[in-house]
């Protein structure tokens, strides 16, 4: 169970920034295979070089992540199970702040990054019975279970898709909030079938998957780059 234990793991400020840390690893290879590095951990993280490559080793002796100089950073089993623990406590609190208290899906990241640290997993339980168990949050983050196991669909981020690309939404990066109050103007939303009309290194193209839809303004690379439709009807 990724969820037990995770309250007393979670105790003090060096706690909550491991699994912040933890957190950030796991997700940056989520939706893409490659591991992330101490630079671009910095920036994700929005801290100095040097206060990530202490806190790296602090995890690295803890046997949380796997790091050598000069390399990328894995998480170890035992990392990569903290990270979905804390994962499942802030995608259901996003999915609650949504569904249940009227929080706009551009709102609820730095809400949940406070609450995931103090609510109980009692508590969370019962947001979860209280949702009807969803298996994804507001931007299509999946939710992995309370045995941490995720199932995630086959998916291409749009910037990366071919002219003739066709596909479902099934995530929006939440990394920024003007770009997804932006797609939201656009109506591209999760499980909105898209197809891509044109593609290059200044934007894409996109319409509606329906015969008849209008093509939607030129996307630019950057906003994109923020949504990633299934594979399956990809051409």
């Amino acid at each position: 169970m990724v969820e037990s234990g995770v309250r007393a793991e979670s105790s003090g400020a060096a706690s909550t920034a491991a699994d912040d840390y933890l957190k950030t690893i796991y997700s940056h290879t989520e939706w893409q295979p490659k591991p992330i590095t101490p630079g671009e951990l910095a920036v994700r993280l929005g801290l100095a070089p040097s206060s990530v490559t202490e806190m790296v080793k602090k995890l690295g002796a803890a046997g949380l992540v796997d790091h050598r100089p000069y390399a990328a950073i894995r998480l170890t089993a035992a990392g990569e199970q903290r990270a979905l623990a804390m994962l499942r406590r802030h995608r259901l609190i996003e999915t609650w702040l949504v569904a249940v208290h009227g929080y706009g899906w551009d709102e609820v990241h730095d809400e949940a990054e406070v609450l995931e640290h103090a609510l109980s997993d009692r508590l969370l339980a019962a947001i979860d019975v209280q949702l009807g168990h969803p298996r994804r949050d507001p931007h299509g983050d999946l939710i992995p279970a309370p045995d941490g196991t995720i199932e995630r669909p086959a998916a291409v981020r749009l910037d990366l898709a071919a002219a003739g690309a066709r596909g479902r939404v099934v995530r929006l990066s939440d990394r920024d909030p003007a770009g997804l109050r932006e797609l939201e103007r656009l109506g591209i939303a999760l499980d909105a079938e898209l197809e891509v009309t044109a593609s290059s290194s200044g934007g894409v193209v996109v319409r509606g998957a329906a015969q008849d839809a209008a093509a939607l303004p030129a996307l630019p690379a950057s906003l994109a780059a923020a949504v990633w439709i299934t594979e399956e009807l990809s051409v």
